[in-house]
């Protein structure tokens, strides 16, 4: 079962944050080109995928408390013991784990709070005919910062510092 736990959370991952981080490092140019209906679809992308991301979350827990539950017979043991029970994968007092969610919990809220109401206005904006230029920074800006922080995660996830 932890096996299936740990597939499902990297598909998740893969499925949810991908396209979420791609939506957002992207979402600048149909502002660039004042297509309301590209900058729809950003927002309507990142609203989805932003949601779902808290997949990866959940699942994460899921597996992290699967793990320590003495699945396999006797709990307490790591992967890299000379017994072969249950892999341990961190628990919430571990600074790689707490700081991950973190830095999830600001992405989405860069995402929901700033990327999406300001995409759904420059949507509202370029139907009206008017310009939509100064939106672009904003965008651009919150988009990179969404990229950076899902590049930590993953550094965080691979590295887990202080384990």
């Amino acid at each position: 079962m932890t096996k299936f736990l740990l597939a499902l959370h990297l598909i998740f991952a893969v499925f949810a944050v991908g396209p979420l981080v791609h939506a957002a490092t992207t979402a600048g140019r149909g502002i660039r080109k004042a297509d309301a209906a590209a900058t729809a679809s950003s927002a309507r992308m990142l609203r989805i995928y932003g949601i779902a991301s808290a997949l990866v979350i959940i699942s994460g827990i899921v597996l992290m408390y699967r793990s320590r539950s003495g699945e396999y017979g006797i709990q307490g043991y790591s992967a890299l013991s000379v017994y072969r029970g249950p892999p341990h994968f961190g628990e919430f007092s571990q600074t790689w784990i707490w700081l991950s969610i973190v830095l999830w919990a600001l992405a989405i809220a860069l995402v929901l709070f700033v990327l999406v109401p300001t995409l759904n206005r420059a949507t509202k904006l370029i139907a009206e005919g008017e310009t939509v230029g100064a939106l672009t920074g904003r965008v651009a800006g919150a988009g990179g910062v969404v990229g950076v922080l899902f590049v930590v995660i993953v550094v965080l996830m691979v590295y887990r510092p202080g384990q």
